[in-house]
């Protein structure tokens, strides 16, 4: 039977909330300016050096810096008032974007500031996921928040780089590192004036931050049942960036040429996005919480397609379903913060952060490695096979660890 209509929730009543409404703003300023920052940063560092290697290395700075942040630095999100943390963090962002945009940065310079903004970005986003729990509550409202800054982020791939693409026809690199600062800035002033104080969720005399980071992180992995949920959010997306970063190679390889890559590069998040949308408006609660375990264990399964070397449609159809897929993401969140005291959830969803970046980055490096030894159809087969394997595993964990004294022992602060 179908629950009745006034048991779904849609993102109406999130956007309701004047304080997330001023984090959903902050959070798509934010976004806009790592993007032009990134496309800026690869440009100046191509225009100055020449060397593609360096250009691309720009790009991976993005990402690699992720693990240590989440981990060494991931006690700032509980030791600290949390609008003190995301106005900082922001506060950060901006100063490193100005010096940027500075003539006198060398390239190493540009490099090293570009490492620091990924570095505070873990702590950025954890501790603003921990703060949506006091702005919306740990239940329905949480989970349609989370919903819709991921549905931003993901929507920011499909548009953000053609955006900044072409604001560089208009303004210099260093012209468009300034808009950065402004974005940055106006980020931090909206969650200073929108977001009320809190007092922070931790011992501010734990210890030092580092000792204080690290036993956060190991008490969010020792427990049987958060790590089973966290790696169910970061498996399925390692595996799943396997036909983004093989794109190109794919589309030489059924001949599509140049247009088609944009739009095997589209398909996944243009999938995610309607799954989002679908189920956090049509769905109630206990729906999205019934499909999270068959969703996780199916979405990576349509990759397997390519092992008939589709063509460009079948294969856009299967990247799109496969992306629909991740709306398993939206029941998880719940059961994630329930998993979870108040006191160690800053910790929690900076390494929840942390670990999702930093494993997308090891599958497009292996997917990469892969494609050197293999065709592109078999890796991508590979990745959706053996992915939905991994899937099935953590399914069975999950579900132990739910039936388990009924999913009642949480994790420790540390």
């Amino acid at each position: 039977m179908s629950p009745p209509a006034a048991a779904a929730t849609g993102y109406t009543r999130v956007l309701a909330v004047r304080e997330f409404r001023a984090v959903f703003a902050a959070h798509a300023l934010s976004l806009l300016g790592v993007i032009v920052s990134e496309v800026a940063l690869t440009v100046l560092v191509y225009d100055l050096t020449g060397s593609p290697l360096l250009g691309a290395l720009t790009f991976a700075l993005g990402m690699l810096p992720y693990l240590v942040g989440g981990t060494l630095l991931s006690g700032i999100a509980d030791r600290y008032p949390p609008r003190r943390v995301l106005v900082l963090c922001d506060a950060v962002c901006a100063g490193c974007a100005a010096l940027m945009a500075l003539p006198a940065t060398p390239v190493a310079g540009l490099l090293a500031l570009r490492c620091a903004i990924a570095l505070v970005a873990p702590v950025f986003n954890g501790t603003r996921m921990a703060t949506l729990t006091d702005i919306l509550g740990d239940g329905d409202l949480f989970v349609l928040g989370r919903s819709l800054l991921r549905i931003v982020s993901q929507s920011s791939v499909l548009v953000g780089f053609g955006l900044g693409g072409v604001l560089l026809t208009v303004v210099t690199p260093r012209g468009a590192l300034m808009i950065t600062v402004c974005t940055f800035a106006a980020s931090a002033l909206l969650l200073r004036c929108g977001t009320k104080r809190r007092p922070a969720r931790g011992n501010a005399d734990g210890g030092a931050l580092v000792r204080y980071s690290l036993g956060g992180a190991r008490a969010v992995l020792a427990d049987r049942r958060v790590r089973a949920l966290l790696l169910l959010f970061w498996m399925p997306p390692m595996f799943m960036v396997v036909p983004e970063a093989l794109a190109a190679p794919y589309a030489d390889e059924i001949g599509v040429g140049v247009a088609g890559v944009g739009l095997l590069m589209c398909a996944l998040p243009v999938g995610t996005i309607a799954g989002e949308l679908y189920a956090g408006s049509a769905l109630s609660a206990s729906s999205r919480a019934r499909i999270v375990l068959p969703l996780a264990s199916l979405t990576l399964l349509p990759l397997t397609v390519y092992a008939l070397t589709p063509g460009l449609l079948p294969a856009l159809a299967a990247l799109a379903l496969a992306g629909a897929g991740s709306a398993y993401t939206l029941g998880l969140d719940r059961w994630f913060v329930d998993a979870v005291p108040d006191g160690l959830r800053g910790r929690a969803m900076t390494v929840h952060t942390a670990g999702l970046m930093t494993l997308q980055g090891v599958g497009m490096a292996l997917a990469g490695l892969a494609a050197e030894f293999f065709a592109v159809s078999t890796v991508v087969t590979g990745a959706g096979v053996l992915g939905t394997v991994c899937c099935l595993l953590l399914v069975v964990e999950v579900r132990s660890t739910e039936l388990r004294d009924g999913a009642d022992q949480h994790v420790t602060g540390g």
